[in-house]
């Protein structure tokens, strides 16, 4: 099914445009041409599909899923939740906030607030399209591990006294429930809605890592990258955990960068861990989650998350 966008893409640059294959701009353009098509109307198709299945799930809704729960199980709901549902570092404050309140312990909130900007849907389905199942099913079972681990350790050292005292003294008060439109006519319009919203959000992203993806596909030697991120570097993964901190993008921004640099022969491995560090402990998500957690938890929090994806980039690289 995805061929049809590489034929798109070999009509467009080799027939119309005239560029050869061995060209370097021609490789380039046609690795641009091709994964802005295929990509854009992926998310479109994917997004509409999980907005349906998803207009019963507000945060309301999500904070009564998880609130009252017991321990063993709430760790579990909300990495899952985490993962389907479309929440990034600039939504991250007031859920924070919403789910202290609603009375979420602080171990299940962290579980969330880790797995939500690392694992989502969109990733997991583009990686299935572009890298295979097995990838995509060891991304999303270590980003679900991570994030439960991370709960487990918020709660077993009673880190929430990090929390912003300001956080624990506010008192949202009930929320009224408001009945979302579950015909199939309301159901439509709520999908089409979070196509208009999410990608409205990510497209940017997602030209400039298709744009990076295919300066890297197109002009940088394949010798470049084994050399400094290859299988015989044994410090590629910390460095690109390193790499990935200072920069912000969200996965789907990801894919096509993911894509190019294993296409170079990059290891899984040290590629993921970059994409899991870019995603996840970004300085543009630390200095907002600075507004609720006191500096020790957000030390705390990037160590644990930085240490763990080394950890993940490794073991990536030792079984595929």
């Amino acid at each position: 099914m995805l061929s049809v966008f590489t034929g798109l893409a070999d009509w467009l640059v080799y027939r119309t445009m005239g560029l050869a294959p061995d060209d370097k701009l021609g490789d380039a353009l046609h690795f641009f041409v091709e994964d802005v098509t295929k990509i854009f109307v992926l998310l479109t198709l994917i997004i509409f599909l999980v907005g349906l299945l998803r207009s019963m799930l507000t945060p309301e809704r999500l904070r009564t899923l998880l609130a009252g729960k017991r321990k063993g199980p709430a760790y579990l709901l909300a990495g899952l939740l985490g993962a389907v549902t479309p929440f990034c570092s600039c939504s991250a404050v007031p859920l924070f906030i919403g789910l202290l309140e609603a009375g979420v312990p602080m171990g299940v909130t962290m579980t969330f607030l880790i797995t939500s900007p690392m694992v989502n849907e969109v990733a997991v389905v583009m990686l299935l399209a572009i890298l295979g199942w097995k990838i995509t099913l060891l991304y999303f079972a270590t980003g679900m591990i991570v994030g439960v681990v991370g709960g487990l350790l918020t709660d077993r050292f009673g880190l929430e006294r990090f929390v912003e005292d300001y956080v624990w003294k506010i008192r949202m008060g009930e929320v009224v429930a408001v009945e979302a439109d579950t015909s199939l006519r309301g159901r439509i319009a709520f999908g089409i809605a979070q196509v208009r919203e999410i990608i409205g959000r990510v497209w940017l992203y997602v030209l400039i890592g298709i744009g990076i993806g295919a300066g890297l596909h197109g002009f940088v030697p394949q010798e470049f990258f084994a050399a400094h991120a290859g299988p015989d570097n044994p410090f590629a993964v910390p460095l690109a955990v390193i790499v990935g901190i200072p920069l912000y993008s969200n996965a789907a921004g990801m894919i096509p960068i993911v894509e190019a640099l294993i296409g170079k022969g990059v290891p899984v491995g040290t590629v993921l861990a970059l994409m899991m560090s870019i995603t996840a402990i970004s300085l543009p998500e630390l200095m907002i989650l600075r507004k609720v957690l006191k500096l020790p938890m957000l030390a705390l929090f990037a160590a644990f998350l930085a240490v763990a994806f080394v950890g993940v980039g490794y073991l990536f690289n030792a079984v595929l």
